[in-house]
């Protein structure tokens, strides 16, 4: 890679997280890898067994970029750093990822109500330089949430493909008390840990010229 071109691609589907890179001037490109019916998914997502979340977390998300990587030889894509991550929330050692289905969403929502779990994003960077892993933990916590607020914040669909069933930067906002670690990494790309793979990958961040005249 050449520094003029100071590109990657994001392995990922998340809204969030192009919004995220887009925030700090990154330039990218999406790759996107199977993940469910009708085709087979690139990646088995399923824990191991006695697998600690924070270990779960970095697995999954240095197997996307490693997929990301081999996709770009196959399809004859230039060779660009690849950014991953994985999001995952935690209550009592129970990992929330994303609900099936409304109900999935209800039980996880009752479950955070009034408790403070975390939150653990893993961001991968897979580079001609080699793999790169790093990791942000965030603790939140709720207020006591009612059947009646739980059903209707589900009605506006803000809880489908995320982990643990919330959106912190929507209308679940609301239920969040406090927040300790990093708002960027609870919405899916912690930006701390990710500029600094960016920038030990050779992606400059702030690459525009400065004048001190």
């Amino acid at each position: 890679m050449t520094p003029t071109e100071n590109r990657i691609y994001l392995a990922s589907r998340s809204p969030r997280r192009r919004d995220l890179l887009k925030q700090i001037g990154v330039n990218f490109g999406t790759l996107l890898l199977r993940e469910a019916v009708p085709r087979v998914a690139d990646m088995d997502e399923a824990s191991l067994p006695d697998e600690a979340p924070p270990d779960y977390a970095q697995r999954i998300a240095q197997g996307k970029a490693e997929i990301g990587r081999a996709r770009l030889a196959e399809r004859r894509l230039p060779d660009l750093p690849v950014l991953a991550a994985d999001t995952i929330v935690v209550l009592g050692g129970r990992i929330f990822g994303k609900p099936e289905n409304s109900e999935h969403a209800k039980e996880m929502l009752r479950a955070l109500s009034g408790e403070t779990h975390q939150v653990f994003t893993a961001v991968a960077m897979s580079a001609q330089n080699g793999m790169r892993v790093s990791l942000s933990r965030s603790s939140v916590r709720f207020r006591n949430i009612s059947e009646q607020e739980i059903c209707n914040y589900l009605a506006y669909g803000e809880s489908q493909d995320k982990a643990g069933a919330y959106a912190i930067q929507g209308m679940a906002a609301v239920f969040i008390a406090e927040i300790s670690g990093s708002y960027s990494g609870v919405m899916g790309l912690p930006l701390f840990e990710t500029a600094q793979l960016l920038e030990e990958s050779g992606i400059k961040i702030f690459h525009r010229p400065c004048n001190n005249s």
